[in-house]
């Protein structure tokens, strides 16, 4: 199992909770976000400011990180942990029964591991979320226009209308709509979220708060 995949969504999730809240608290969803006259004008300037924004939350996710989990116990807790699993798959795939059995013994003690390491991991969002929804709400509807950047390509991947990235060509051509004639514009919190999801890696690693065992 791929746990660095697992602590970036961990990371990840303040960003998608408060975008998913989007939806929930306004019909009209992603048009909830933004503004028809912001304090920053222009597409550039516009998208590195987003994007700083996102830089600043991992720099900030990676600090809380860093003072609230003891990273050396983590790593050990998932070397442990990969190692067992990688050696019950072994047995299983070979048919080694006894082995098998033997691994088997410790499974209540592996879940029990795993479960700490997951709390170990979900306890910085609780430092972090807050602060999050308050740049959300009260910062970024202000600064910056309800489109932020245009993808040459729409990137709407997922059926339906509720997790939508960019503007599509219907929106474009509805003149009541923020993506009135801006098709496969990016909506500013689609943005946001992808430019967290971006440099959280890269930050993780330069912070040394990364959980990558090679």
């Amino acid at each position: 199992m791929d746990f660095n995949f697992i602590f970036l969504f961990i990371d990840s999730i303040p960003s998608l909770l408060n975008s998913v809240s989007l939806f929930i608290h306004s019909g009209e969803g992603r048009q909830a976000l933004g503004s028809g006259d912001p304090m920053v004008k222009g597409v550039i300037l516009t998208l590195f400011g987003v994007t700083s924004f996102g830089i600043m939350l991992n720099l900030f996710n990676s600090a809380v990180r860093k003072k609230m989990v003891d990273s050396t116990k983590l790593k050990r807790i998932m070397k442990e942990t990969k190692t067992w699993q990688k050696a019950r798959m072994s047995a299983m795939r070979s048919k080694d029964q006894a082995k098998t059995a033997e691994l088997n013994k410790k499974s209540s003690y592996m879940n029990k591991m795993s479960m700490e390491m997951m709390q170990m991991n979900m306890r910085p969002m609780m430092i972090t979320f807050v602060p999050l929804i308050l740049i959300f709400y009260l910062v970024l509807p202000v600064l910056f226009s309800y489109t932020v950047a245009v993808s040459p390509i729409p990137l709407n991947v997922i059926p339906g209308d509720m997790f939508q990235l960019t503007c599509s060509a219907e929106q474009a051509l509805d003149v009541e709509h923020v993506c009135f004639g801006k098709e496969n514009s990016l909506y500013l919190w689609a943005w946001y979220f992808l430019s967290s999801i971006a440099f959280s890696g890269m930050i993780m690693r330069i912070t040394k708060t990364s959980m990558d065992l090679s």
